[in-house]
């Protein structure tokens, strides 16, 4: 089958595309067909030799990626939610080893659910990572409530587009920071408030922020403290609550945490369930096809894509 292997970590170059055997589902698993998988800044970051890269190397060859959509066509034994044929989609084996840049992944089936029929292959793909950690993050880790306000950074962004609409699901009052240029992207997700970063500081234009989900890290965790109201929640996925932010925490009585996401056959259900109804959807920014996923991972890393990307086999 085609894969894409990391021979060694460091630029796109080192992402090579090479034939490797077909896996075969051990119990507790299914072997999918990839009919799409999406691409998130963890695996550029992997890719580069940091992130899951190390614990990745013990388990050669390297093979990144977690979100795949496709079909099932072999079910391994103790395996009863799922059958040859089957539409399924889900993020493989995070945070270990998912092997998703290949036409065939052996997966867990306690990581996949069922595609909605009215959902497409790739639209699946996109809805996997990225919104797993929205959806933990805002419903277990904050346990956002309606009513409640939430300020989501890089609102325009792969886990921020989707927190936005679960957040409206949940119906909390949405701020979301970006750039002018996706104002209007913004408006159509249903964000309440657009703050433009580049013009405004945000600490400084909202307060008495119930949840802020910071999908940045660096300062922009330290300047999101000034926006908590007393007794908040403040969840960063890209940045670290390191000593000084635990005293700021304390000091304000603000509930702050990093957090990554896991794999969870039932979360995916959660996101099947709403997908379905339509009140979440993803939105692809551009499709790349599996020869070029070094291109896909040079766009990644401009930080500047809007909504997902999606990579077909």
């Amino acid at each position: 089958m085609r894969t894409i292997i990391l021979e060694q970590p460091g630029a796109v170059e080192n992402l090579k595309l090479t034939d490797t055997p077909k896996p075969s589902p051990k119990s507790g698993e299914v072997l999918v067909q990839v009919k799409a998988i999406s691409v998130n800044p963890v695996d550029a970051k992997t890719r580069a030799g940091k992130a899951m890269y190390e614990q990745l190397a013990k388990d050669k060859p390297v093979i990144l990626g977690w979100d795949i959509a496709g079909e099932v066509t072999a079910v391994g034994e103790n395996v009863d939610k799922f059958k040859t044929g089957d539409a399924v989609f889900g993020m493989v084996n995070f945070p270990g080893h998912g092997k998703a840049y290949a036409e065939y992944v052996a997966a867990p089936a306690d990581d996949l659910a069922h595609k909605p029929e009215n959902v497409s292959f790739q639209q699946a793909a996109a809805t996997t990572l990225a919104a797993l950690t929205a959806w933990q993050v805002l419903t277990q880790q904050a346990r956002l409530q309606s009513g409640e306000r939430v300020l989501i950074h890089a609102a325009s962004g792969g886990v921020g587009h989707f927190a936005v609409q679960i957040a409206k699901h949940i119906g909390a009052y949405v701020i979301g920071t970006a750039s002018e240029a996706n104002a209007d992207f913004l408006k159509e997700l249903g964000v309440d408030e657009h703050i433009d970063y580049k013009k405004v500081k945000f600490e400084e234009a909202v307060k008495d922020i119930d949840v802020v989900l910071d999908t940045i890290g660096g300062d922009n965790t330290t300047r999101s403290f000034d926006t908590v109201k007393q007794g908040g929640r403040l969840i960063t996925i890209a940045g670290s609550i390191d000593e000084e932010k635990e005293k700021l925490a304390k000091e304000k009585d603000i509930k702050a945490e990093r957090y990554m996401v896991h794999s969870s056959s039932k979360d995916m259900e959660q996101l099947a369930t709403l997908m379905q109804s339509g009140e979440i959807r993803p939105y692809i920014y551009k499709e790349y096809a599996l020869e070029d996923m070094q291109q896909a991972h040079q766009q990644i890393e401009t930080g500047k894509t809007k909504g997902k990307i999606v990579v077909i086999p």
